[in-house]
């Protein structure tokens, strides 16, 4: 059928091929052969043109494929640059209020990171400091109102998101904007910016408590790091317990580090406390723009959306990952006094790994990137519908949702509706997140998702 058709539909060329054939001096060809061989030709000249239409498609779409990943890198560079940049700046500005201060100073005393020269202070200074703070303390007792019969005195403990840190860390700069010096009551966690929702709610546990922070027998065997972490030797609230509960403001991820902190106090998941841990634990829960559903951002900087765990080959996220392995490789002390990851025990020093560890964990073998056990998965929607099926609310627990929205509509499109209150720095980024939209090949998380 297929050499009827040419055949049928060539007849111009046909005609040419006869009129050649006809004059051929050899005389040998006879009227079959010429049409058998004519029809070959035919074939020839429609597969040869055939093949280079599909060969220019090919051409086109590896074409654009490549302006694709043009665009992708370019991109990645630029929302690269922005981060790294702020970033810096704020490093930068915690080192220069230390430097400020000591020359201001001029001693080493009020140096918040240098903490290593604290021996050096006289106890005279000491004494001070504390008589101070005796003083603050009957002050503040005084002046606080009654939040809630019996718990007035309750303290707050301010928890913090995503690439947060606590009370010590970046010098003089305060993620709270300076809210622990309103209160001595206020308490001020510093928690692994990047660790799992999973750790960092351990971590608070014993940061209030007191003792070396178990991470769980099971959970560290799963994910493939060190059971025990860091060592509290007394705890910041060591009375607490559902007779001293305590209040918790949290922004970002620091919402659903505490509902899961929550849970595991009900669960009694916390070993050597089983007997008397309770949800009553917690007095309050203030959630100030909580990651409770998830968050879109995280796709756009890298979470893969079909499955909302893997990371995407060109991604922020990528680099992120690289650079915080060889961060944690590295090891610098001066550098981790004033802001570290939280992964010390995934033991990623080259002093514990040596060079073949670095390698084994940038190329996905090893370390909290290999084994997911990290804070980006579960900052999206797959993950927070999975956590979420398993927690749950209790009734002497007072919960508050503060959300937060910085957009507005204009010719059509969503935009920040305040460039002047956004960093310089996060304005592209801003625009970029009001922009993204789920990709449409990729399944939605959640039956009517929208």
């Amino acid at each position: 059928m297929c050499v009827t058709y040419i055949y049928t539909h060539t007849r111009n060329t046909h005609t040419e091929r006869e009129r050649l054939w006809s004059t051929s001096p050899s005389g040998v060809i006879n009227g079959t052969s010429k049409q058998l061989l004519t029809t070959a030709i035919i074939c020839l000249t429609f597969f040869c043109e055939n093949s280079i239409a599909q060969g220019s498609k090919l051409i086109m779409t590896k074409f654009g494929e490549l302006i694709s990943i043009t665009l992708r890198l370019t991109e990645l560079s630029i929302s690269a640059f922005v981060h790294i940049t702020y970033a810096a700046s704020i490093l930068f500005s915690a080192v220069a209020q230390d430097a400020r201060e000591f020359i201001t100073s001029g001693s080493i005393v009020k140096c918040a990171t240098l903490k290593a020269f604290k021996n050096a202070i006289s106890t005279q200074t000491s004494a001070n400091a504390d008589s101070q703070s005796e003083i603050t303390l009957e002050e503040a007792v005084q002046a606080t109102s009654t939040i809630v019969d019996g718990h007035g005195d309750a303290p707050i403990v301010l928890v913090h998101g995503i690439f947060g840190f606590g009370k010590g860390k970046m010098g003089r700069l305060s993620y709270w904007a300076g809210a622990e010096e309103k209160d001595v009551r206020v308490l001020v966690p510093d928690l692994g910016p990047l660790t799992s929702i999973h750790d960092r709610a351990r971590e608070l546990f014993y940061f209030l408590k007191g003792g070396r922070v178990d991470y769980g027998l099971e959970h560290s065997h799963k994910f493939g790091h060190c059971r025990y972490g860091r060592l509290y030797e007394s705890g910041n609230y060591e009375e607490w317990d559902e007779h001293h509960p305590v209040h918790f403001v949290c922004h970002s991820t620091g919402t659903q580090v505490v509902r899961i902190l929550q849970q595991m106090l009900a669960d009694k998941r916390f070993e050597g406390f089983e007997e008397i841990t309770n949800a009553d634990w917690v007095l309050s829960l203030t959630s100030l723009s909580g990651v409770l559903n998830g968050c879109t951002r995280i796709y756009l900087d890298g979470i893969n959306p079909e499955d909302g765990h893997s990371l995407t080959s060109i991604s922020l996220l990528q680099l992120l990952r690289i650079g915080v392995v060889i961060y944690e490789w590295l090891d610098i002390s001066v550098l981790k006094r004033y802001y570290g990851f939280g992964f010390d025990h995934f033991d990623l020093s080259w002093r514990k790994i040596g060079l073949r560890g670095l390698v084994k964990s940038l190329l996905y073998e090893t370390g909290p990137f290999a084994s997911r056990d990290w804070i980006g998965p579960d900052l999206s929607i797959h993950s927070a519908v999975k956590c979420n099926s398993n927690l749950q609310t209790f009734p002497n627990t007072f919960y508050f949702s503060y959300a937060t929205r910085m957009t507005k509509r204009f010719l059509g499109f969503t935009v920040p509706s305040s460039i002047i209150e956004i960093h310089p720095l996060l304005c592209l980024r801003a625009f970029q997140m009001c922009q993204w939209r789920h990709p449409t090949h990729a399944p939605v998380p959640y039956h009517g998702y929208r």
